[in-house]
């Protein structure tokens, strides 16, 4: 007899793998369209000479082997933080609880928000890229409809972009079985070519790839940037796990994704070994005429799925790093009630919309802007490398020397790829850099500018302690009722408290002090989300302790503060927020243009009711002047 319980996970095993093939490898999926071509028509394009054709497939079969299987499905993915993935998720395993300025450990956390950072330009690059290269197959259609390319890629672009507000769940469920039949597709292009020309596969062994390199010296060099477009999209491997886990994404890969794509490189390379000429558009060549316009459109919503699944990335990271406060609030909505990943972030999505769009009018063809594509994210895996060897040492318990061996392995591989990439700075690798360094900026200048307003308001407010002795010795007129103050820290008391004492000469009979934390995990269990203790005189304090991945809502709150005693109603308890006015001193703390930047932010900032549900017609707003 058949087990139930097996064939159920089984069916869960295989919706979650069809799932992760539409979302984790759209990326990846979609790089034969333009990755062979720009090895040997691209701005750097080498000759199509039979070795250095197998060489170059020998490089990129050996790229997809040692950094995807090996690195990422082989290691990265068991450093999950409790299931989660993704650089920032990385970076808070290893963050220490008190990061201190000019330590290495500050260093560390540092390289890891600028890798974040760079997601945002391949989160810009890579919806360019991919529709526009999908959308200049027509022009093996008919050269008449090259003159529509643009305008085309740029309604299909905003089209995208527009719908992100209604949410992807319902299309969501055509992402997994488009991108089975685009890897099935792949597959079957590259076998009918290598069956007529066999000797393609010779090119599985390393030494075509180590001879073309040494062979062609500085220009195949200087291919090796091409050849890692290949690779692109393998991060995404990592960041999205904590969505799908980590069996169906290494079952999908080894099963279906890298045979397909080894299959459909391999069949672009026979074909050039026959007909060097078709170099021009290789992926394109091996579709027969008849059926051309259904695989322009196949491709199209490939890329399209590929470049959804890198928006998504984006909002999700925007969302890790408001939680962990290198971001300030911004309104994040919740497009699917089952799917906790897809969300919306409004500013992310306006601002990656007008730069995908001014990168296809900038560059007006995907070969151009393969310059500007890998330098980002072949500059992030560096960086996870990095990161991962802290990992390895400080929880798997590993040796120096076992830990180092690795991770110079991983180092030896991928080195070159960034430097080949770098080679292209001032072709438009610059565009991503600057991207990341921008990002960078910004979260830099919250945090600090944060840093230095929490360390006026605590020079401004006595601790709990100081205040409790306050009120014995001068105890103020008590109405009934229920205040509630979002403080910074745990004994800290708020301004908002102490002005409102000071200039209505009240206090309510019952006082909450609420300190929501953010954990460095991604999620914290209900049960153990919520400290709450009575401080006597009719104070409480509350600490809500909530994960990077999730949103902390006052009535969630409120819902658990009773199961732990505090008689609490929602409906009828005042929530005082302090409204900060802020202002630059005479000697700001952070360089004058910079406090000009973190005042900018923080006027824009979501208000605190807003973020966390807070009815506003409970909210009382208190002044607060702060310089910084």
């Amino acid at each position: 007899m058949s087990d139930p319980f097996k064939e159920t996970q089984g069916k869960q095993l295989t919706v979650l793998s069809l799932a992760a093939l539409g979302v984790v490898f759209g990326d990846i999926g979609t790089s034969p369209l333009y990755a062979m071509r720009e090895c040997f028509h691209g701005q750097y394009g080498i000759a199509a000479s039979a070795d250095n054709v197998l060489g170059v497939l020998s490089l990129i079969f050996w790229a997809l082997l040692l950094i995807v299987s090996v690195k990422y499905l082989g290691f990265i993915l068991q450093a999950d933080n409790e299931g989660e993935g993704g650089i920032l998720a990385l970076t808070a395993l290893i963050k220490p609880k008190n990061v201190k300025p000019r330590t290495p450990q500050w260093a560390l956390v540092g390289l890891g928000v600028f890798g974040a950072c760079l997601m945002y330009g391949d989160g810009m690059i890579t919806p360019a890229i991919s529709v526009l290269s999908a959308v200049e197959g027509v022009k093996n259609i008919t050269p008449l409809l090259e003159a529509y390319i643009i305008p085309v890629t740029i309604v299909i672009l905003a089209g995208l972009f527009l719908l992100q507000k209604r949410g992807t769940a319902k299309v969501g469920r055509l992402f997994g079985p488009i991108m089975l039949l685009w890897f099935l597709v792949l597959a079957v292009l590259g076998i009918v070519q290598i069956v007529n020309c066999p000797r393609v596969l010779a090119a599985v062994f390393p030494w075509y790839g180590l001879g073309f390199l040494l062979a062609n010296k500085v220009h195949g060099f200087i291919v090796l940037g091409a050849v890692f477009l290949a690779v692109t999209g393998a991060e995404a491997v990592y960041a999205d796990m904590g969505h799908f886990g980590k069996r169906p994404i290494q079952r999908v890969w080894f099963v279906v994704v890298f045979p397909a794509l080894v299959l459909n490189y391999f069949g672009q390379g026979a074909l050039l070994l026959v007909k060097p000429e078709d170099a021009y558009h290789p992926f394109y060549a091996l579709v027969p005429d008849w059926a051309m316009i259904p695989m322009v459109l196949l491709a199209t919503f490939a890329t399209i799925i590929a470049s959804q699944a890198v928006i998504t990335g984006s909002f999700s990271l925007t969302r890790q790093a408001i939680q962990m406060g290198y971001l300030p609030r911004m309104r994040i909505t919740q497009t699917s009630s089952s799917h906790i990943g897809q969300i919306y972030v409004g500013p992310v999505n306006w601002a990656l919309m007008l730069c995908t769009i001014g990168l296809v009018l900038g560059f007006q063809s995907s070969s151009k802007l393969a310059a500007a594509y890998g330098v980002a994210v072949s500059a992030t895996m560096l960086i996870t490398t990095a990161l991962f060897f802290v990992v390895i040492g400080k929880h798997w318990g590993w040796n120096r020397l076992t830990a180092g061996l690795l991770t110079a392995l991983f180092f030896a591989v991928e080195l070159p790829f960034f430097a080949a990439n770098m080679s292209k700075l001032f072709h438009g690798a610059w565009f991503a850099l600057a991207i990341g360094g921008f990002f960078f900026l910004v979260m830099l200048t919250w945090e600090q500018g944060r840093e230095i307003l929490g360390r006026r308001m605590r020079s401004l407010t006595p601790k709990l302690d100081a205040f409790k002795k306050m009120l014995a010795r001068h105890p103020p007129q008590r109405i009934y009722g229920q205040a509630v103050f979002l403080t910074r820290g745990h004994d800290i008391v708020p301004a908002a408290l102490m002005h409102n004492l000071k200039h209505n000469k009240i206090l309510h009979s019952e006082v909450v002090f609420l300190n929501i934390r953010t954990e460095e995990i991604p999620r914290v269990p209900n049960f153990e989300k919520i400290e709450a203790e009575k401080l006597g005189a009719g104070l409480y304090r509350i600490i809500a302790h909530y994960g990077f991945m999730e949103e902390p809502k006052i009535g969630t709150i409120f819902a658990l503060a009773r199961n732990k005693g505090l008689n609490l109603d929602m409906k009828e308890a005042s929530f005082f927020l302090g409204r900060e006015k802020l202002s630059i001193g005479r000697h700001p703390e952070m360089w004058r243009w910079r406090s000009h930047l973190f005042l900018f932010l923080a006027r824009n900032a979501m208000d605190a009711a807003g973020f966390f549900d807070i009815p506003s017609d409970q909210v009382i707003e208190v002044g607060v002047q702060l310089e910084l």
